[in-house]
């Protein structure tokens, strides 16, 4: 039986949420081997998610390709951090080294599209969709992908000759091609994909990808966007800066000067810093104690300085359409870019 949402969150673990390490053997023991509460969250991260599940309505699913084998660490390192899920997708790397299906332990292509698929199987009517990933993967590629064949821009021959280029497995693209068939034309359900520069890749290397995609330097961005779209208010965003504050990697400067990228980016409007700052003000006034509303005006002032700097800028601009994709092209370009690293 499905189930309805207003709103489905997907995000993933490694190095989207949590502080991972696996470019080596010794990377992906010590990984294997750490307690939950050794586990940590990129600030701000852990607030984000939790503002997320203010509304009933809101479906939070995770799909990651850490093992499954993983699921109670990682669960209680979810729990630790307060956080409550509806769906946990995780790649069953034992059931494929028994298989010697051994393209399938990295490979994460074949997996995430039939676990994106197969989830949005279950939801019943027009639910919206925002995805959250990180540039050490091939994310961006996945869940544009996932989106485009929901929309119906993406034809059955066109999707098999992606599998084929990811070397998916053929019981692999012959699921993906029934899940896709079956949701094919469900409608335009993803809204926004929000990919987290783990490894500081530059943001111009997703331009091709649209307005639909922002990149984010960090979680104060991916709130500012979730801000924007009203999926989050002042409030919570103010919990997602303390939580970033409290971890003193941050401070309110490097903050603002966050916003600011974001701003000449495109990817946050005057008018949404503009209604912000009117937020702040009210968040200000209605403030529990004078040093909590001390410290919401200081963190206005601040931020309403970054976004007069940008006066006399001109922004990117981003076409409200969605871009057409050569998906054949960019996944044989990651798997080309993965098989030469390997080779380093």
């Amino acid at each position: 039986m499905g189930v309805r949402a207003k709103h489905v969150f997907r995000w993933d673990l490694d190095k989207t949420y949590l502080r991972t390490e696996f470019d080596s053997v010794r990377d992906l023991v010590n990984s294997a081997i750490e307690k939950a509460s050794d586990k940590r969250a990129f600030p701000g991260a852990a607030a984000l998610l939790r503002s997320l599940r203010h509304d009933a309505d809101h479906r939070i699913c995770i799909v990651s390709g850490s093992p499954s084998q993983m699921r109670a660490v990682l669960t209680a390192k979810l729990a630790l951090d307060g956080i409550e899920f509806d769906e946990f997708v995780l790649k069953n790397n034992l059931h494929n080294l028994v298989r010697f299906r051994f393209r399938a332990l990295r490979s994460q292509v074949p997996f995430k599209l039939a676990a994106l698929l197969g989830s949005r199987a279950g939801i019943i009517g027009p639910a919206k969709e925002t995805l959250f990933g990180d540039d050490s993967e091939a994310d961006g590629v996945i869940y544009s992908l996932y989106g485009d064949i929901l929309a119906g821009q993406v034809s059955g021959p066109q999707l098999r000759e992606c599998l084929n280029a990811a070397e998916a497995y053929p019981d692999q693209i012959e699921r993906t091609m029934a899940l896709a068939e079956h949701l094919r034309g469900s409608g335009d359900a993803v809204q926004r994909i929000l990919i987290h520069l783990e490894k500081r890749s530059p943001t111009e290397s997703f331009h091709h990808f649209g307005q639909r995609l922002v990149p984010v330097y960090n979680y104060l961005q991916a709130a500012l966007v979730m801000y924007q779209d009203d999926l989050i208010d002042c409030q919570q965003l103010l919990f997602v800066m303390q939580e970033m504050l409290d971890s003193e990697e941050y401070d309110l400067h490097s903050l603002a000067n966050s916003m600011q990228d974001l701003m000449r980016r495109g990817r946050l409007s005057q008018d949404a810093a503009a209604q912000l700052s009117l937020d702040l003000r009210a968040a200000s006034a209605g403030a529990a104690t004078p040093e909590r509303a001390e410290h919401i005006e200081l963190i206005s002032w601040t931020f309403a300085e970054r976004v007069k700097e940008l006066a006399d800028t001109n922004p990117t601009t981003w076409p409200r359409e969605n871009p057409e994709l050569d998906y054949v092209g960019l996944v044989e370009a990651e798997y080309s870019r993965k098989r030469s690293d390997a080779r380093r």
